[in-house]
């Protein structure tokens, strides 16, 4: 039986998935950290994902030591990992990745990257190939949906990847980690869905003391 299509992703309390977009290359470049825009992208995006920081299962997947939280949130952070069997993500989101990820990337199964960009697969260690899809969302959809067997795909992001599926009808569930941050402006989670299109039922409301996590599943209208 195959799994079901999903993303999770955390959203801050006013509907912004990420700051606002800065080049990829000058928020890990030596030279960009002293770039007022890229110190605001980088001081928003940790007070975003501050939540997640201290998880044990963050700490190990990401191979930053030993310890770290247990507790709901890192429960729900190692279920949303162990449910995956494999990932499908846009090509800002591979370019950011490519720069930041430690050499063992932090998927450990296939991923398949929209892009128009032709290239051959890349193997990290770890578990962690990237496919390069060059005929659309859905194709990209078909390989990941055929890799990770009956297991589920996670559309990773970002948000415009995330939105064409929602747009093409083919998410099955989302969750959202609410996250108690305003950013005023940034790259909205929700910009441009196709409401009319798009049903939601309430799955699970699951508040901790640093975070909300909203599951919905997704129905066509």
């Amino acid at each position: 039986m195959a799994g079901k299509v999903f993303f999770s992703v955390t959203m801050s309390l006013d509907g912004f998935m990420a700051p606002e977009a800065v080049p990829v290359e000058d928020v890990f470049s030596p030279e960009g950290q002293n770039d007022p825009r890229v110190q605001r992208w980088m001081a928003q995006w940790s007070q975003l994902q501050a939540w997640a920081f201290p998880q044990r299962w963050f700490r190990e997947n990401l191979k930053l030591g030993e310890g770290g939280e247990e507790g709901l949130d890192n429960d729900i952070a190692r279920a949303t990992h162990e449910r995956t069997g494999a990932s499908v993500m846009g090509k800002r989101m591979f370019d950011a990745g490519e720069l930041a990820w430690p050499e063992e990337a932090p998927f450990h199964t296939p991923v398949f990257v929209v892009t128009h960009t032709r290239r051959d697969p890349w193997e990290r260690p770890g578990g962690t190939t990237f496919h390069f899809v060059n005929d659309g969302i859905e194709p990209a959809l078909d390989r990941a949906r055929e890799a990770a067997g009956d297991r589920d795909v996670r559309i990773a992001g970002g948000a415009e990847t995330i939105l064409a599926y929602v747009n093409a009808g083919l998410i099955d569930e989302f969750s959202i980690t609410l996250s108690p941050v305003l950013f005023g402006s940034g790259i909205r989670l929700f910009e441009g869905v196709d409401a009319a299109r798009v049903a939601l039922e309430p799955v699970r409301a699951e508040p901790s003391p640093r975070v909300t996590h909203l599951t919905y599943a997704v129905h066509p209208r």
